[in-house]
């Protein structure tokens, strides 16, 4: 996988904006007004992103995949992994970790919010 197809990937799922909040070298992907997933764009020799991940999954991951998933760069380890593209996961596991992370981020959304984005387009 690489940054274009990531960025796609995360765009075609409803209610999703890009932003650089936290200045030019950060992707940020949300789902209404929460994050689920940032990317840098710094990146050179490999690229990596982090995504909301559930506790226990989190901790699963990071053990069967020891040189893919690591905890949250920057972010709370507890609920946020880093993840390296490229490496043990194909693209499908990759994909399945992004939209773990979405529908974390879109279940905790208010219920008024989550219609409006199913409503939407």
């Amino acid at each position: 996988m690489d940054i274009e197809s990531l960025r796609l990937y995360c765009l075609q799922k409803k209610g999703v904006s890009e932003e650089m909040p936290f200045g030019p070298d950060t992707l940020v992907f949300k789902v209404g007004l929460k994050i689920f997933l940032l990317v840098g764009l710094d990146q050179i020799d490999a690229l990596s992103f982090n995504v909301k991940c559930d506790p226990a999954l989190a901790l699963e991951l990071r053990e069967s995949f020891s040189q893919t998933v690591y905890p949250g760069y920057h972010m709370n380890k507890k609920h946020w992994n880093t993840v390296f593209t490229n490496r043990e996961a194909g693209d499908h596991l990759l994909k399945e970790w992004i939209d773990h992370s979405y529908e974390l981020v879109y279940r905790g959304l208010p219920r008024k919010q989550q219609e409006e984005i199913q409503d939407a387009e």
